[in-house]
């Protein structure tokens, strides 16, 4: 499968667990270490931040999930972390959370000519989000952005 398809299957199947016992899945990121697929996800709660405690309940509680599913064939590690402070941005409720915060973003496929933007976020309207890169707008579709990470 795919890596693409291995995240998107991911979110439909993890992120539903994450909510039934208050957690928030941020983002999900795949890679190959080795002979095994590393599945990372990054998560949150409403309340006091994420802890160790908070990653190994999760761990536990997602490993059994994975292996009923079978979406991941072959070996695979599962690590589970905080977002950080450069927290990714996935979501249209990420980004209304953090207008007015500094932003890198890299595109699927070219927006004005390049792939990676900095700039400060200035508003998310649907489907489409309005940066300022030093001075100048640029507007951005949620389906084209790949990856966006606070920049702080």
């Amino acid at each position: 499968m795919e890596a693409a398809a291995l995240v998107r299957q991911a979110w439909q199947i993890l992120e539903p667990e994450l909510q039934d016992i208050g957690y928030e899945l941020v983002e999900v990121e795949y890679s190959q270490q080795g002979g095994a697929v590393l599945l990372r996800l990054f998560i949150d709660k409403e309340e006091g931040g994420i802890s160790l405690a908070d990653c190994t309940r999760v761990t536990h509680i997602l490993n059994p999930v994975l292996d009923e599913t079978e979406f991941i064939l072959g070996r695979y590690l599962l690590e589970v972390s905080s977002p950080g402070w450069n927290r990714p941005v996935r979501k249209p409720e990420h980004f209304q959370r953090v207008i007015g915060e500094m932003l890198r973003v890299v595109t699927n496929a070219p927006a004005e000519g390049r792939t990676k933007f900095k700039g400060v976020l200035k508003s998310i309207d649907k489907d489409m989000i309005c940066l300022d890169v030093s001075g100048q707008e640029v507007t951005l579709h949620l389906e084209n952005i790949k990856k966006a990470r606070l920049d702080r």
